[in-house]
Formats: C-alpha cells, sequence, structure tokens
C-alpha cells in the first residue's frame, strides 16, 4: 500500500475553522483525521503540506516509522506546530492502518477498556459569551441565566460542566481572556478582588442551577500568576471542584500550588511529548494530565497516558476542537487504563453535525465508542465543502 496524495480541507465551523487531513492510498483506502490552525498556530496548515510532501509513496501503514522521521528531520523545533503537524499525518495513517486491517483504531492500542466514556460540558456557558447567536440560545446577561445554564446542563445528563472567567456588568457578559492578550490584565496577569468575587459568583450560580451531583471544573488557561491561582483555588475549596484547570510551564510553581490547596489540579494540555511531560509528574505537579491527541498524535498521547499511570496519575483528553477529533480522543481514553473523564465542546454551530458520516452518539452524558474500522466516521466531503472556512485564523 503507498500513499498517493494527502489534502487538507477546510470548512466554516461557525466561531472558528475546522480543518482535517486526507491520506489517499493506491488501493482505495482513505485516512481521515482533523487539526486545527487558530490564532495560536498560524502556518499550521503550511507545516502540513511541507511535511506530507516527503510522503508521497510511503507505506501509510508504517505509522511509527513515518513519524519517527518526521520528528527526526524536525528535531531542531520539536514541539508546537511542528508537533501538530506531524500528529494530523500521524493520526490519518492510523485511520487507514485500522482500515486496512477491519478493526477500530483502539483495537491498534491495544484494546478498549470501556465502550462508554463519560463527558463533560466544556466551555459551558464561554462560547454562549461570544456567539449566542450561532446556538440558537439568548445571551448571557446575569448570574441568574448561568442558574438556568447549570439547569440545562443537568436536564441533558452531563456528569460535569467545565466554565471559564466570566464577567458580568451592565446587562452583558464576558470572558476575562489576558493570558492570550485580550483586554485588561495582560501582560501582568494579576488576580484582583472585583475578579476574584466575579468568579466565586459564578460558581455559586452554576451549583444553584446545577446542583450537587454533577461536577465542576474550572479552566483558567493562562490567565494568572501563580499566586492569583493560588487565591482562587482556596477560595473555590468550598465548591468542590473536580480540578481547577491552569497552563503553567513553571514545574515548581505548578507543583507548589497543587500543594497548597485541597483543590485537585489538572494542567499540561500545552506541554508536548512523554520528555517534556516527565518533570511535572516527577514533582507530583498534577492530579490529572491533560492530554491532547490532536497536537500530540496518538501513538505519543498513548506513551504520555502510560507514563502518567506509572506515576499513579490519570488522564483527560484535551478536546475543544470539532467532532472528528472528539472521536480520537475517544479511541484514546478507551484504550488506557487511566482515563478520569473526555471533554466535549456541546455548543457548536449546527450544520458542523453534518461534517462526519456516522453522527456521534452521546446518551446520559456519555459518548458511546463505535465499533466500525478506523475512527468509526469519515469526514463528509460534500458537506464540508459547501461550508467553505470564512477564514483560517479562527
Amino acid at each position: 500500500m503507498k500513499i498517493t496524495s494527502i489534502d487538507d480541507l477546510h470548512a466554516d465551523g461557525g466561531w472558528r475553522t475546522l480543518s482535517f487531513l486526507k491520506v489517499v492510498t493506491d488501493e482505495g483506502i482513505v485516512g481521515w483525521s482533523e487539526f486545527h490552525e487558530g490564532t495560536t498556530t498560524p502556518g499550521l496548515t503550511a507545516v502540513v503540506r511541507k511535511l506530507a510532501m516527503g510522503l508521497i509513496g510511503a507505506d501509510p501503514r508504517d505509522v511509527s516509522v513515518i513519524s519517527a522521521r518526521l520528528n527526526a528531520a524536525s528535531r531542531n523545533a520539536g514541539g508546537g506546530i511542528i508537533s501538530q503537524a506531524i500528529a494530523a499525518i500521524e493520526n490519518a495513517c492510523l485511520d487507514v492502518k485500522a482500515k486496512a486491517l477491519g478493526i477500530p483504531v483502539y483495537a491498534l492500542l491495544g484494546g478498549a477498556f470501556r465502550s462508554r466514556l463519560p463527558l463533560y460540558w466544556s466551555q459551558c456557558g464561554t462560547l454562549r459569551t461570544r456567539y449566542p447567536e450561532l446556538f440558537g440560545t439568548a445571551p448571557l446577561r446575569s448570574l441568574d441565566d448561568i442558574v438556568q445554564l447549570g439547569k440545562e446542563v443537568k436536564a441533558s445528563h452531563y456528569k460535569a460542566l467545565k466554565t471559564n472567567v466570566l464577567l458580568f456588568a451592565d446587562g452583558t457578559s464576558s470572558n476575562y481572556r489576558p493570558g492570550f492578550g485580550n483586554g485588561a490584565g495582560h501582560p501582568a496577569l494579576n488576580l484582583d478582588g472585583s475578579t476574584l468575587a466575579a468568579i466565586t459568583d459564578l460558581f455559586a450560580a452554576f451549583r444553584q442551577g446545577a446542583g450537587p451531583n454533577v461536577d465542576l471544573l474550572l479552566d483558567l488557561n493562562f490567565n494568572f500568576k501563580p499566586e492569583g491561582v493560588r487565591r482562587i483555588a482556596r477560595e473555590l475549596e468550598r465548591f468542590k471542584l473536580t480540578w481547577l484547570e491552569l497552563d503553567l510551564y513553571e514545574v515548581k510553581a505548578l507543583s507548589m500550588l497543587r500543594q497548597s490547596t485541597t483543590t485537585p489540579i489538572a494542567s499540561l494540555e500545552s506541554i508536548y511529548g512523554r520528555r517534556a511531560m516527565r518533570p511535572f509528574l516527577d514533582e507530583e505537579a498534577v492530579d490529572v494530565a491533560i492530554i491532547d491527541p490532536q497536537w500530540n498524535g496518538l501513538l505519543e498521547s498513548m506513551k504520555m497516558a502510560s507514563l502518567a499511570d506509572s506515576y499513579e496519575v490519570n488522564i483527560a483528553p484535551h478536546n475543544f476542537h470539532g467532532q472528528l477529533s472528539t472521536l480520537m480522543g475517544a479511541h484514546m481514553s478507551a484504550a488506557v487504563p487511566n482515563f478520569r473523564i473526555m471533554e466535549f465542546v456541546v455548543d457548536e454551530a449546527p450544520w458542523t453535525r453534518d461534517f462526519l458520516t456516522e453522527p456521534l452518539v452521546i446518551e446520559n452524558g456519555e459518548l458511546l465508542l463505535p465499533s466500525s474500522p478506523g475512527w468509526g466516521s469519515d469526514v463528509n466531503e460534500e458537506a464540508v465543502r459547501a461550508r467553505p472556512s470564512k477564514a483560517l485564523y479562527q
């Protein structure tokens, strides 16, 4: 079997562009993966195309060989965009190999420990703050609306919800994001008393609406220094969060933060590969390791999960991406013993559901693992091409 072409497709995802990689073989088997070129990864598509040029004629079933070759050639600039580009190619080749064998991808990874995967509603309220018109929902204007959203999560049977820092003023809401260079607070990333009070009020409202049996999570991203995160963690201890999530590259600072609070700490989604991950595990810096199979590739992600397991740390897939990426994360989540819970973006533009040939099946807040070959679904090219992307960098 030989690769005859590797092409990228991009579609309007409503609030973002959804990107797919298509690997075509001389035996008619097509493999798919999802990747994402956003504002934090400009030029990713060009890197994917450049790396793909040298793979025409290669056997896509030699997934580890291809991955090792590409990583070796880009060793001086590993991680980041390079890692994501290699992952897109690797993941599509895994789809080809599994289809050639007539088995699901998770069977290539050793088999499934579970067939139902509990989900948490990710960016709950965050996306409705920015794009309510896309989802046919009313704008969030007050904490009363958060109470109602919590009730919606409960009624939808999701196991948990994760939100971000949402602020309310004058009948409007906003998402606090100084860590990404947006708005007040950049670049010092200090926490003030009013923001801390707003976070506390936000979680009181979510708890009121969702009730005691829906787990609560908060993602702070890069938006505060450790000193501020420590204050937030202590303030939120009363809500017994499943975890407080943040991105931090300083290992000891993250470890000290974890030791300072009873709130569990989740992190590492922005850490690429086992070598970069290991110091955080050595320093006992996290309760839950967040691993992104779209950014690392499934083969490396499985090795990262295995490394975490040797430290008695469970993992959760990072997945703020589209539905094909959700399937990719599901195969990893099913095949590792040390799984915690899956991230899932509920609020999506309705037409994006047409981008897969087989829709995701969700029952009682759990994703049902497909059993058909490959990922369990292909990309619907007709639907994707009918919704051309408006802009690549979103």
